[in-house]
């Protein structure tokens, strides 16, 4: 138990981050440690160099997550990231603070609350339907990424834009070489380009000819919204962006989570009406934001009884406040029957994910569907041979060869 892990004196203490896993199912096991000894800890980032309070305990990630004296702008001195100097993109509120970051995101919001969300559920059980029938068709073993996860987030986001149908081959094979960090940097920027191109013929589309669909609202409110059009276009990308890749990593690794565990998942067969907590524990227990939510202090702040000094870098790591032992009893286990509560997989504060709601409908449509459809769904191979993504910043699977 994480509450039983020995002491570390300073010399034990990791002085680098990323840390590596010892299982693939669970964070690397000195979180827990520091937790307990050290939950602010000073380490260097081998992404960039830079050294930054890696943060690991639930109330002091809240407590971040949730001061505006914490920064998300890349571009401020001290932030923890690679190619700081350059300014987000235009839209890219995600890493704006306030005023632009406030104006932005609510523009999009009306868009993505549960009322939205639950007309476009029929739209999504169609497609998980669809993808469903072509495993069918083409008999197991099926790497479950490349035939579920992955095309069921694009296609939803390509329904959610308004895209025609006959463009959304392009819009998938594009989502995933923008996904696919093994691609070389210069292709994934050249097909980004192409990407923002056909988004920016696609936004003149929408201003001649109005659809009911989200892009289209987007036009019609943005002038009234204080919103250019260039900033409307990178919301546009921005949504295919971050709404594509970690929900396809979730399905890969949380099925992984469920398949691991038989007799949860012929709970789910039995009741169908579990899945939404069952959603909630495996974003919980499968965190795959890996690389943490980061932050820049612009004065001088106290948390967990550390002083953070303007300038310096913070590195929230949810996996590992997502595993805190005071908040989540038994936090290792892996239980669909826990109460959901407080996990920070989407965030917290103002900066919490604005498409949570319809990546949980995404998740519980999906995974419905394929314990329904495919009652004897197991993983072809086992699970030490799954190839994990160990070399991302979202965590999950390249391959996930299923049989039924």
């Amino acid at each position: 138990m994480i509450g039983d892990a020995p002491r570390m004196d300073k010399a034990t203490l990791p002085s680098s981050y990323p840390l590596s896993r010892t299982c693939p199912l669970d964070p690397p096991a000195e979180y827990g440690r520091l937790r307990t000894e050290e939950p602010m800890h000073r380490v260097r980032l081998d992404f960039d160099g830079s050294t930054v309070w890696l943060v690991t305990r639930h109330e002091d990630a809240r407590a971040i997550l949730g001061d505006t004296r914490f920064s998300s702008d890349f571009a401020k001195p001290g932030f923890p990231a690679r190619l700081t100097s350059q300014p987000p993109g235009p839209g890219t509120f995600i890493r704006m603070d306030a005023p632009d970051h406030t104006r932005l995101r609510r523009l999009l919001v009306p868009e993505l609350v549960r009322k939205r969300v639950d007309a476009l559920r029929p739209a999504i059980e169609r497609i998980v339907d669809e993808l469903i029938d072509g495993m069918l068709a083409a008999g197991p073993p099926v790497d479950l990424v490349d035939a579920f996860a992955l095309p069921l987030p694009s296609r939803v986001i390509t329904e959610l834009l308004g895209v025609a149908y006959e463009d959304r081959a392009f819009f998938h094979e594009t989502t995933k070489v923008m996904g696919d960090q093994h691609v070389d940097p210069q292709t994934r920027l050249t097909v980004r380009n192409q990407m923002r191109d056909y988004l920016d013929r696609l936004v003149a589309v929408k201003e001649a000819e109005p659809a009911d669909d989200l892009l289209s609202r987007l036009v019609q409110r943005r002038e009234k919204a204080g919103v250019s059009r260039a900033e409307v276009l990178g919301i546009a990308t921005l949504l295919m962006v971050a709404g594509y890749e970690t929900v396809a990593n979730q399905i890969g690794v949380g099925t992984v989570a469920l398949l691991e565990h038989s007799e949860q998942v012929e709970h789910l067969r039995a009741h169908p009406e579990a899945m939404p907590a069952a959603v909630e524990e495996v974003l919980r227990h499968q965190t795959v934001i890996d690389y943490g939510a980061r932050r820049v202090a612009t004065e001088d702040v106290e948390v967990g009884g550390r002083l953070i000094r303007s300038g310096e870098g913070v590195l929230v790591v949810l996996a590992a406040a997502n595993r805190d032992e005071e908040v989540f009893a038994g936090s290792d286990r892996f239980d669909i029957g826990r109460e959901p509560r407080d996990h920070l997989s989407f965030g917290f504060g103002v900066h919490q994910c604005v498409g949570q709601v319809l990546a949980r409908a995404q998740l519980e449509i999906a995974w419905t569907a394929l314990l329904r459809r495919l009652p004897g769904l197991r993983l072809a191979l086992p699970v030490e041979k799954v190839a994990f993504r160990h070399d991302m910043f979202v965590y999950g699977v390249h391959e996930l060869p299923v049989t039924w």
